[in-house]
């Protein structure tokens, strides 16, 4: 790693912690290790994550500066207005990305919950014209760590998972309308996703649904 102290924050902004999160927060850790790892915002899930790294129940809006001591502060936001370059880095720097599950058309939701509480704190930079996973955030801005361009990773967009029904012989699919890196051939997803996505994803909804 050319830039030796890097922080990768993932602040949480959902309300709950779904299985799909936590996969992808499982896979972030695995990326980066989990001593470069600190997830914020996450009073309530802390004994589920604490193994993934850092974790702090306060917001980074309130503790980027004492908590988390930073030299260059730089929050990934769709809406942002330049690409994360590798000149961006510099020893000392936090990277913030938003935990938050996907909308489709996206709502800006980044902008709202987070890049607008760090202006005059922390730099908003893009990843280019997609919504990535949380994980393949993470991935995409530790290649640029790394010291890539974004333009030297491939990156797919969109994947269909068949999911299999419970008649006989019957298929239907889950499209992910999402951008994802391509590692050695292959979309990266966070380990056990397909299989959450073929079997458990449904199964959560309708128990949500029943509280």
């Amino acid at each position: 790693m050319k830039a030796k102290n890097v922080l990768f924050v993932i602040e949480h902004l959902e309300p709950r912690l779904s299985k799909w999160m936590l996969l992808e927060y499982k896979h972030a850790s695995k990326i980066v290790g989990r001593s470069r790892l600190v997830i914020t915002n996450a009073l309530e899930f802390k004994d589920e994550l604490k193994d993934l790294g850092t974790v702090y129940g306060e917001s980074i809006t309130d503790i980027l500066g004492s908590k988390i001591k930073y030299r260059k502060a730089i929050v990934l936001d769709p809406k942002a207005g330049k690409l994360l370059e590798p000149n961006d880095i510099v020893d000392g720097t936090v990277i913030i990305v938003g935990g938050i599950m996907g909308d489709h058309p996206p709502k800006g939701r980044t902008w709202t919950l987070l890049t607008s509480k760090l202006l005059g704190r922390a730099e908003p930079r893009s990843l280019g014209p997609y919504q990535f996973s949380i994980d393949g955030a993470i991935y995409m801005a530790y290649q640029v760590v790394l010291g890539k361009r974004l333009s030297e990773v491939e990156v797919v967009y969109g994947i269909e998972v068949e999911v299999p029904s419970p008649i006989k012989g019957i298929t239907h699919s889950i499209k992910l309308p999402y951008a994802y890196p391509v590692v050695n051939g292959k979309p990266l997803l966070a380990p056990g996703l397909l299989d959450y996505l073929k079997y458990s994803v449904q199964l959560e909804e309708e128990e949500l649904i029943g509280k």
